[in-house]
């Protein structure tokens, strides 16, 4: 995977930081003409959603650059699923890692940008992993204090598009794309990931504007932006909270 140099900073971010680019997770293409003006979105939902597909339609349609989950180069993953207990909180803070460089690059470029998945859903994997034994409590309180310290360097989305599929078909979703490393998750894990992220949803969209969607039924990128666009430019929102706190 390529590794861009790091980008000169144009946000009122702590110039103290200055982050290297996460490879593999850049921008897919150059920034367009911006239709929302400079917008941030990101892409939420549960495994198989469908975020990967949407932030390349959006990307797409709008101009804008896209970012995208690091997957395919993740060294944990195998792991991960083989023996989760063992890897959990290695596989979260390598995550939280890749996602946090990826974080800084949309903030520290300046441009419009989609996200696939974005730095705050980690915590609801963290969290679910540490509620039923799969992470020690030791490591999930170490997990959190370093999520509320890194926090302090985020730029909040301008918009969070949530996904909402239900357990059943995000299980149908994951066969169906034949990856070999998700042949074991359960229908169990993807329900109670479906409860995380509906307590998710209630706590994020008090510090950032959440657009819900209900993604079962298809949406083309074209609708999906008419959507963005009239419930994120059409609305009022008053968020006074300045972060987000994974253990709510």
């Amino acid at each position: 995977m390529q590794t861009e140099p790091t980008p000169t900073p144009t946000s009122p971010t702590s110039p103290a930081i200055r982050p290297g680019i996460a490879a593999g997770s850049g921008p897919t293409r150059a920034a367009a003409p911006e239709v929302f003006g400079n917008i941030f979105i990101g892409i939420a939902g549960m495994i198989g959603a469908g975020k990967s597909t949407l932030a390349k339609a959006l990307g797409d349609h709008l101009g804008i650059d896209t970012y995208y989950e690091p997957v395919a180069d993740n060294e944990y993953l195998a792991d991960f699923y083989r023996d989760t207990s063992r890897y959990s909180f290695a596989m979260q803070v390598y995550l939280l890692n890749r996602r946090f460089q990826q974080h800084q690059e949309i903030i520290w470029r300046g441009k419009s940008a989609v996200q696939d998945r974005t730095i705050y859903e980690d915590s609801i994997f963290a969290k679910m992993l540490a509620k039923t034994g799969l992470m020690d409590d030791r490591d999930y309180r170490t997990y959190v204090e370093l999520f509320r310290n890194m926090s302090n360097f985020m730029c909040k989305p301008s918009v969070i598009v949530f996904l909402d599929v239900s357990p059943e078909s995000s299980a149908e979703r994951i066969r169906s794309r034949s990856r070999d490393v998700e042949s074991k998750i359960e229908l169990g894990y993807l329900q109670a990931l479906h409860d995380g992220y509906q307590e998710f949803v209630e706590n994020i969209s008090k510090v950032i504007p959440v657009i819900r969607i209900d993604y079962e039924r298809f949406a083309t990128a074209e609708e999906m932006a008419e959507v963005i666009k009239r419930e994120y430019l059409d609305a009022s929102f008053l968020r006074n909270v300045t972060r987000f706190d994974p253990t709510r």
